[in-house]
């Protein structure tokens, strides 16, 4: 595929997130863009930001959320250097 067509496609992706009016709308699409675990790992993520952001220790993270180790440092290397957790997540 070339690059171009999958900036489009990104794009198109981001259209739709941003029709986004509702909790329940965002529930009804990721429900088919997603699977269960997906959407399941994608609110972890989202969580162990957050207790990050509170000041939570690692291990008391992994205890809240069950994340992985793995997870948990690329979530913590996105707060700090990514915009998106801090920007988005309280």
């Amino acid at each position: 595929m070339e690059k171009q067509e999958q900036i489009s496609m990104n794009n198109d992706l981001f259209d739709v997130l941003l029709s986004l009016r509702s909790r329940e709308d965002c529930r009804i699409l990721l429900e088919d863009l997603c699977t269960v675990k997906e959407v399941e790992q994608m609110a972890q993520r989202i969580r162990a930001a957050s207790l990050l952001k509170q000041g939570c220790t690692y291990s008391d993270v992994m205890a809240s959320t069950e994340i992985s180790s793995a997870t948990l440092s690329r979530v913590s290397r996105c707060l700090k250097y990514g915009e998106g957790y801090k920007r988005f997540v309280k």
